[in-house]
Parts: C-alpha cells; structure tokens; sequence
C-alpha cells in the first residue's frame, strides 16, 4: 500500500514523500515536545499513520521576496498541497483505510495567530518524524533537496504502513545567517526546541506585509545555505544577499523591480 500511496504522489507531481507511524508522537526525541491534544491520534482516534508530503519553494522566487511574486508562489504551493493530501487521503480511503487530509494552514487568518500562536496540528513535526529533515535555527525543518525552502502538508491515516527512518544528525551548521537578517529579531542562537521563534513577532511581521500583498516574510529561510537547490541555481556563494556586492548587481536589480511592482511599499 505505502508504495501505491508513493505511485500516486509521483502521479501528482510529488515527488517527495515519507511516512511516521503514529507511535512516534508518543516517544519524544527531545524535550518539550508536542502536547497529547497535538497529536494524530488525539485528532483522528483510529489513526495508525501519517503520510507526509513535500513541495519546493522556488529559490529565484523566494529571493525576491517580500514581493508579490513570492506570495503568490506562497498561496500556489499552499493550494497544490491541500488539493494533493486531499486526494490522498481520497486514494486511502477508496482503498477501505479512513483517512483525512489536514489543511496546510490550520488557522483562518493570520490575525488570529497573534491571539493563539498555534495551529492545530504540526506539518513540521510530522516531516520530522517522517524522515524528512532536521530542525534548524530557524525552527524550520531542513531538507537535503532544498534546505528549510519546502512547503509539507499532512494524510492521516488508519492505514498500517512502513515508517521512513527519521534522520540521523543534523543538517544545520548554525551559520547564525537566518537570525542575523531577521528583520524582527524572533529567532535566537540556540538549538530548537531551546530557541523557539517568536510567534508574535513572526505574526506581527505577516500582518505587515499581508496588508501589502506582499507575504509571507521567508528572509530566514532564502539565507540557509543547506539544500541541492543552491547548486541547481548557482547560489552557493551567499554573498549575493549583500545587496551592496557589487558583483551580483544584476540580480539585485531583478530583485528590485520585481518588489517594486504588484504590492505596497
């Protein structure tokens, strides 16, 4: 069954997938960790499993931000993974296995999460546990293909299906680029889950630029230096973002035009 789940997501257009078994909420790798009414089964009692699903955020894209271009490639990927784990959790269910897909954001406005931080089930931590990363700095899980730039969205199932191994190491190398540049100063320089971001700050930074059609922020995690995408798009040298290096000014023109237009200054 797991590999007819992968079939299908490879059919989608996904081809990043991995699944953790419910059990693994119940033994915590570190501390503190997910509160019980957090958890899959807390939220789907016959849950055994849950399917996690990724999709790139476009290094050139990202770069431009904040812009118009990155919050529609935001809103883009966010579609795409609703309408990907909701048709997965179609493909399990057909199959006899109950099943639901759980909304890439769980909140309906981002003003709300200026009053309660928190969303009702965790994406991050469920590609944590799936095998899909690392948490770094910027409390952002980080990816081998594409560093912290991914979107995940979330299948919760009753299926039993083989669990990915969850990733050994880890893949931050606590470069401080993602807390320097935050324009707002909500990370620190501890490991996750000792630094935890900010929230308020975060969401106080996303209304901002919500009112300018020109969210989400993302400088935290255009700056990571982890991720093959960095090859793909000649951006191993991260002296780019220095908008005054005169070497890349081509691109910083290009950056410029593209926030200049579409969204208030």
């Amino acid at each position: 069954m797991k590999e007819e789940v992968r079939a299908r997501c490879k059919e989608l257009g996904i081809s990043m997938m991995a699944v953790a078994p419910v059990e693994r909420w119940d033994a915590p790798p570190f501390e503190p960790w997910i509160p019980e009414e957090f958890r899959p089964k807390a939220i789907f009692p016959d849950a055994r499993s849950v399917v996690v699903i990724g999709l790139p955020i476009t290094l050139p894209v990202l770069e431009t931000s904040p812009s118009i271009h990155y919050y529609q490639l935001y809103k883009t990927v966010n579609e795409i993974l609703d309408q990907s784990t909701y048709l997965i959790s179609k493909f399990l269910n057909e199959r006899g296995h109950a099943s639901l897909f759980i909304p890439r954001d769980g909140y309906g406005h981002i003003q709300l999460m200026r009053e309660r931080p928190l969303a009702f089930f965790s994406h991050r931590h469920a590609a944590y546990l799936a095998g899909l990363g690392t948490f770094g700095l910027n409390n952002m899980v980080l990816t081998k293909e594409y560093g912290p730039r991914v979107r995940f969205g979330s299948v919760i199932t009753s299926a039993v299906l083989p669990g990915d191994p969850v990733m050994a190491g880890q893949l931050c190398t606590k470069c401080l680029r993602c807390v320097n540049i935050c324009p707002v100063k909500a990370l620190g320089e501890e490991d996750y889950p000792v630094n935890i971001t900010n929230k308020l700050a975060c969401a106080n930074r996303a209304i901002e630029l919500a009112g300018k059609f020109a969210s989400p922020c993302g400088f935290c995690i255009k700056v990571c230096p982890i991720g093959e995408d960095r090859k793909l798009y000649h951006r191993e040298e991260l002296e780019i973002y220095n908008e005054e290096e005169p070497r890349f000014a081509d691109l910083h023109r290009a950056w410029k035009h593209t926030r200049s237009y579409g969204s208030r200054k």
